[in-house]
């Protein structure tokens, strides 16, 4: 952008790489070099989701698999301690394979529009459809931490950066689309899943963001609902 003012708006509240859950960890160990041998609160529940034996106890098998669940997805501490951050990305990953082919089935994303982005901040899930028609999605994404909340509400793509690199958090952020004030749908290097979260932005993995920037053109709606867990 050659307008200063503008480029200033832009960078305002653009995200780092920083994904879905801001919860509260109780009771968990502190960072081991090693698996913890202490089942977790939630121990059943994600032996269950991992398609372990659900017994409750925590053994050297379920740790590991635990611990590497954590690890892919930037949980930490990384123990293998089966606590509520853990169980709570579990929780989310169910509820939106649960969605299916029909995020829109409460009618709360516009269908009046034509061709609009729809975030659902509750599921942390985005589509893209044009009136009834679902034309991609839903995809998972990671959208802003407590205190960095996306907002909410109808907007329109007002620029687009595919090489944009983030002047405040100095890091990149492929195919940058912007809907409000420096909040922009771009992809990120990490799990879209890991907490806490982004500073606003709608975090998306690489396939993702770059079907959207294709999809998506200046002047498209962008529709903002529900409320981030944690948040």
């Amino acid at each position: 952008m050659g307008d200063i003012r503008r480029r200033g708006a832009v960078a305002l509240g653009v995200t780092a790489l920083v994904a879905p859950l801001t919860l509260a960890l109780t009771a968990a160990p502190a960072q081991a070099a090693s698996c913890t041998a202490k089942a977790g609160p939630y121990q059943k529940k994600v032996e269950k989701f991992l398609g372990r034996k659900a017994d409750g106890k925590q053994s050297t098998a379920d740790c590991k698999a635990i611990r590497a669940f954590q690890t892919k997805h930037g949980i930490t501490p990384d123990a293998g301690y089966a606590g509520p951050i853990t169980w709570g990305v579990m929780d989310l990953m169910t509820k939106q394979k649960a969605v299916g082919k029909k995020p829109n089935k409460s009618g709360k994303c516009p269908t009046n529009k034509g061709r609009i982005a729809c975030v659902n901040l509750s599921l942390q899930l985005s589509w893209i459809q044009d009136g009834k028609r679902l034309v991609y999605g839903p995809v998972p994404v990671r959208t802003g931490r407590n205190g960095y909340e996306t907002r909410t509400g109808l907007k329109k793509v007002y620029w687009r950066n595919i090489d944009h690199v983030s002047t405040i958090y100095h890091v990149p952020m492929p195919y940058s689309q912007f809907f409000d004030g420096g909040q922009a749908f771009h992809s990120v290097g990490v799990s879209v899943w890991s907490p806490p979260g982004s500073h606003g932005c709608v975090n998306m993995k690489k396939t993702d963001a770059k079907k959207y920037w294709s999809l998506l053109k200046k002047g498209d709606d962008v529709y903002v609902y529900g409320r981030k867990p944690g948040t």
